[in-house]
């Protein structure tokens, strides 16, 4: 008799943990009712130097919720998982290839719960099981904003919803709504009693026991600007740097840094140099495990990053206040302009105040910052908006900022948001607003704020449009 198959595709511990909530709380179907597998791929760029997902405490736990495991990279060997996509005359055979291998029936049902389904390997799994119906789980602050770049049609048809975390409670999806995909969200409640299954696992680890023994009170989150072109490994370097002193400044003596498992270590001795300069306690983690088990075990009295989801995953599931440091730099550095990472920089940009607003005195930032933070839950991610984010809604202007911002960066995606986008540069884009938008990308798409050029441009496209109407 046919059933149903569900392939679970997931690159990162975030990733699967957020499957494991979505399981748990009973959106893919009661326990028993499909035949469930975790399909792991490893996306570095050199995966067998890289650390393996099976590798990080509290794995196993995430694991046992399904009937089988499949090494993607294995299978496609000696192939990349990003790189690789089957040619469109050989997808029925490799359907039927991996449904032999795995188990398969050739009559089961197959459906498809892939990350990032604008890029391999979603895209390829998408391709081989043509008629399998496709959901997509967002982890992070991209799913805010617009899906990279055109999906096919025969593949947008086919992805029933959109997963995600309630990062920023109020605001809503981009991400495929192009095709009409309704986004669903993953209960919190679900997701923190995986994130405690993790914590709890990772609990032998001995670096974790020294991590806790120095009751660091700031967390400074790294990330890979530079491995992206967006940064220079120096400007990443002085960036973490300006995390640290500006936690001592805020009055924090014991201060630990959780790097980039891909972050070259000279990151560390420049931290470790400024460290002691300023007399404080660091903790460098050099341990694979997740930032929320840190948040968990540890209960840091504030989380300093530049556009890390972990960030938000601090203020929303602990209530840890939160900061940013770089944003502006970033904002400005980033290309193209439909970079994926603009949305995430935007959100933070918006919501979470400035480091320095936490020093004494509550200075504005250099990097954009308003009054000082703001809120009665722990959860405290202000700003010149005054916006919180951890059990309140995030303010009524996030919302049309990151629509406009997303129609810049995909307008023919979203050709319906253009009139909100026109409405909103005409009333709010101004100096506080300008780093969000480039002149040229508002002069391309003939916006307000696009300057002369801009409306030159708007004038001979009515030109053309008046002589063809008239027959010229």
């Amino acid at each position: 008799m046919p059933v149903l198959t569900q392939i679970f595709q997931v690159s990162t511990l975030y990733g699967a943990a957020t499957l494991a909530a979505a399981i748990d709380a009973g959106q893919f179907g009661a326990a028993g009712g499909s035949r469930r597998i975790l399909l792991v791929s490893n996306n570095s760029a050199v995966p067998e130097t890289a650390l393996r997902l099976e590798e990080m405490p509290g794995y196993d736990a995430i694991a046992a919720r399904f009937d089988s495991v499949v090494d993607w990279n294995e299978t496609i060997r000696p192939h990349h998982p990003s790189g690789w996509g089957p040619r469109a005359e050989e997808t029925v055979l490799w359907q039927r290839a991996f449904r032999l291998a795995w188990g398969i029936g050739p009559e089961d049902r197959v459906e498809l719960a892939v990350e990032s389904i604008q890029v391999n390997p979603a895209g390829a799994l998408a391709a081989i099981f043509s008629e399998s119906a496709l959901h997509v789980y967002a982890d992070g602050l991209m799913s805010y904003g617009p899906t990279r770049n055109k999906l096919p049609g025969s593949v947008g048809c086919r992805i029933r919803r959109v997963l995600h975390l309630d990062l920023v409670t109020g605001l809503e999806p981009l991400l495929l709504t192009e095709f009409g995909v309704a986004a669903e969200l993953v209960p919190d409640d679900a997701f923190r009693r995986v994130l405690t299954e993790i914590s709890d696992a990772a609990g032998a680890d001995p670096r974790l026991a020294a991590v806790e023994a120095q009751a660091p009170t700031a967390v400074l989150l790294g990330q890979y600007l530079a491995t992206l072109n967006i940064l220079t490994a120096e400007e990443e370097e002085d960036l973490h740097v300006r995390m640290l002193r500006g936690a001592v400044r805020a009055g924090h003596t014991s201060v630990l840094f959780k790097p980039h498992p891909t972050a070259p270590a000279r990151y560390s001795q420049a931290l470790e140099r400024a460290a002691g300069e300023a007399g404080v306690e660091l903790t460098v983690l050099d341990s694979p495990l997740l930032a929320e088990t840190l948040y968990e075990r540890c209960a840091p009295g504030l989380v300093v990053g530049c556009f890390s989801t972990a960030m938000f995953t601090a203020a929303a599931y602990y209530g840890i206040p939160i900061a940013r440091v770089g944003t502006r730099l970033v904002l400005d550095r980033i290309t193209p302009y439909e970079n994926s990472n603009r949305i995430p920089l935007t959100i933070v940009d918006h919501l979470v105040p400035g480091l320095e607003q936490y020093e004494e005195g509550g200075a504005n930032s250099a990097d954009g910052g308003g009054p000082g933070p703001q809120g009665g839950n722990g959860a405290v991610v202000g700003g010149g908006n005054g916006a919180v984010v951890g059990g309140r809604a995030a303010p009524a202007t996030l919302g049309p900022l990151v629509r406009t911002v997303g129609y810049c960066m995909q307008a023919r995606l979203h050709p319906a948001l253009r009139s909100e986008a026109e409405a909103w540069l005409r009333e709010r884009l101004d100096g506080t607003t300008q780093h969000y938008f480039k002149r040229r990308r508002l002069q391309m798409l003939t916006l307000p704020g696009g300057g002369p050029r801009g409306a030159a441009v708007r004038l001979r496209r009515t030109v053309r449009r008046t002589r063809s109407s008239l027959g010229f």
